[in-house]
């Protein structure tokens, strides 16, 4: 899998792609990432990538010809142009799953106060990290690129990627590591029980529990067996009567 972000900051991503477990995917050929600085595409002689807007407004809009040009080169029939965007859908771990068995994923990070529509027309999706507006996309297109290269074979064990949060529609469930207990604080009986189907039973009921208390919208969406919905009734019925 190849990822281009398209960004005025190619620093910005620096820490990102010289750290940890990106690092290591990227030294181990798993993917590859590249940012371009769209400002290279510009034909403005002073070097321009923005402008003001017509009819008048505050601030400066992204100009669509660096942007588009940009895309004309790197694009191919098996990228996916995505651009950051307030107006996008909200990213997911569904998503992130999507994106990480993709050829070709081309990220936008728009800046200053918005974009030429004529780029959004030549984007195949737009993408927001939430309700909220940042001076840039580099720290959506970041997080993005975290969420999606992990995902891909080889980067992390596959163990430790399936029991995520959200990986089966659900917040994940309690850990704990030594000591067993710590200031008066006891790790629960059961994970030290070497009883497998105990734990699993254990860690599924915790994990329901925290998403009632945490994302009960989660529960709506989730694909809950008989068991769970049991288990979720009588925990209910029991919070009630305390």
């Amino acid at each position: 899998m190849k990822i281009s972000i398209l960004t005025l900051f190619p620093e910005y991503f620096s820490g990102m792609l010289n750290t940890s477990i990106i690092k290591r995917g990227l030294d181990n050929k798993l993917f590859e990432v590249e940012c371009i600085n769209f400002r290279d595409y510009t034909l403005s002689k002073h070097g321009h990538v923005d402008d003001t807007p017509y009819g008048g407004g505050a601030g400066m809009l992204l100009a669509c010809q660096p942007i588009l040009d940009c895309l004309k080169a790197i694009r191919t029939e098996n990228s996916l142009v995505v651009l950051l965007s307030p107006q996008g859908e909200t990213f997911t771990h569904a998503k992130a799953l999507e994106y990480a068995q993709l050829e070709h994923l081309i990220l936008i990070c728009g800046h200053y106060e918005g974009f030429d529509e004529r780029i959004r027309l030549a984007c195949d999706a737009q993408i927001s990290l939430g309700d909220f507006v940042l001076t840039g996309g580099e720290p959506a297109a970041a997080a993005i690129c975290d969420a999606t290269l992990r995902l891909i074979d080889g980067v992390i064990k596959h163990d430790s990627s399936a029991g995520d949060s959200f990986a089966d529609g659900l917040l994940e469930y309690p850990q704990y590591t030594k000591p067993a207990e710590y200031d008066g604080l006891k790790v629960p009986e059961v994970l030290l029980s070497g009883h497998h189907a105990n734990i699993q039973k254990w860690r599924r009921e915790q994990s329901l529990i925290n998403t009632l208390n945490h994302r009960p919208d989660l529960l709506e969406k989730a694909d809950l067996s008989k068991a769970d919905l049991d288990f979720l009734d009588a925990y209910k019925n029991k919070q009630s009567n305390q």
